[in-house]
């Protein structure tokens, strides 16, 4: 199994020469199964690229795992190809929700007058699932859902395949007005997502300093997802969906200070970025060295 991201802001894309080196396209992130499955994480404006990709390489099968619905996780569907290619099966996950059903929701944003094309309209077999508590199979990997506290129905994600496992959380606030290493793991949202997971794709939106200013937003502190890397003992903490105030800079700044405060197992936080590649085929275990690459493609 590895990943890939393709667009790894938050809230609002950025691009510009400021946010070159870690990239302005929100959320997505390309996952392959150990037997070739396609799985893509949010839909955000890092889709349209990976589309490309994956129509050139002639993919007949995809699956979309929306981990909520704000317009910067879906905002790349009307962008991807392989929703415009007859005979293409896409199957769109979401979180479930007791007002509306999801096809509906993403029908909101895929119409008129937000989007020329209506969903009726679009010319892929696409089928659209609840990411229920009960985990489920995409190819050779399990995948697992869970509610996370963010505004609205949100999930995290967990892909286990061939004994190496992959979480994503990329909008989270786990603790409102609560200190989390008071909480027992049953307490801790998404705890079981990310625990003792090899690679944990985690909100990092603010600095300490930012957060206090945006509480109930639902994003962390660089303290809080620290924090909830070690307290879940996950073994690489990979800083997701920055702010699109931050620059490169900044960004490394961050992640800087994230290596300050890391006292967990395994190796120290890293920052996500576009063309961010990840071979969980060479997690092998607690403290031994992943395959990264960490080239900015």
């Amino acid at each position: 199994m590895w990943a890939r991201i393709w667009g790894c802001r938050g809230s609002l894309a950025a691009p510009g020469p400021e946010t070159v080196r870690y990239g302005g396209n929100t959320s997505c992130v390309e996952v392959r199964t150990g037997d070739g499955a396609v799985i893509v994480l949010d839909a955000g404006t890092g889709m349209r690229a990976l589309g490309l990709s994956l129509e050139s390489e002639g993919a007949r099968e995809v699956h979309v795992l929306l981990s909520h619905l704000h317009m910067d996780h879906v905002q790349g569907l009307g962008f991807f190809r392989p929703l415009f290619q007859e005979g293409v099966d896409v199957h769109v996950w979401g979180p479930p929700s007791t007002v509306q059903r999801l096809d509906d929701r993403i029908a909101t944003y895929l119409s008129p007058p937000l989007f020329p094309v209506s969903l009726s309209q679009i010319p892929s077999n696409v089928t659209f699932h609840d990411a229920a508590d009960d985990p489920f199979l995409i190819g050779s990997a399990t995948v697992t859902a869970m509610n996370v506290a963010h505004q609205g129905p949100t999930v995290g994600y967990r892909i286990e395949d061939g004994g190496h496992s992959l979480a994503y959380i990329p909008d989270h606030e786990p603790c409102i007005g609560v200190d989390l290493r008071s909480l027992g793991p049953s307490w801790i949202s998404g705890y079981a997502i990310a625990h003792d997971v090899d690679v944990l794709l985690h909100d990092s939106q603010y600095s300490e300093d930012e957060y206090p200013r945006h509480v109930g937003w639902g994003h962390c502190s660089i303290e809080h997802v620290v924090t909830y890397a070690e307290l879940t003992a996950a073994q690489q903490l990979v800083l997701f969906h920055h702010d699109p105030l931050h620059t490169d800079d900044d960004l490394e700044a961050l992640r800087d200070r994230a290596r300050e405060l890391w006292d967990g197992s395994g190796a120290e936080p890293e920052l996500a970025y576009e063309g961010m590649q990840i071979d969980l085929s060479g997690t092998k275990g607690r403290n031994e060295e992943k395959a990264w690459d960490h080239s900015k493609a």
